[in-house]
């Protein structure tokens, strides 16, 4: 189990859209739940239409990265708490700037 920080880009098992089976994917870590949880918004290669996005290039990770070949996106609506022991591995982090801009405030989520 690791200690995992706001602007983290983990690999995680989460059901997008509602109802339909678990599927690993790319989430950006928002903020912490006490010691064992995350709240996290996923990764999408296609923009969603029911809520704000947040375009992500190759050029807003400071280490590490997602294998981008176009944009992607941090689905802003789609706020979910996973247990750190769900996640999967770290594949980088967000630049200090994009964390600065990301819409969510770091605590009370």
């Amino acid at each position: 189990m690791g200690s995992y920080f706001r602007g983290d880009v983990l690999l995680a098992p989460l059901c997008i859209p509602k109802g339909k089976e678990m599927k690993v994917r790319p989430v950006i870590v928002l903020g912490a739940f006490g010691h064992n949880e995350l709240f996290v918004s996923p990764v999408s290669s296609s923009p969603s239409f029911e809520g704000p996005v947040v375009p992500l290039s190759i050029d807003d990770f400071s280490e590490g990265g997602l294998d981008l070949m176009d944009e992607s996106y941090l689905l802003c609506s789609r706020i979910c708490r996973i247990r750190v022991s769900d996640v999967i591995g770290k594949k980088g982090r967000l630049t200090k700037e994009m964390i600065r801009n990301l819409p969510f405030p770091e605590r009370g989520i």
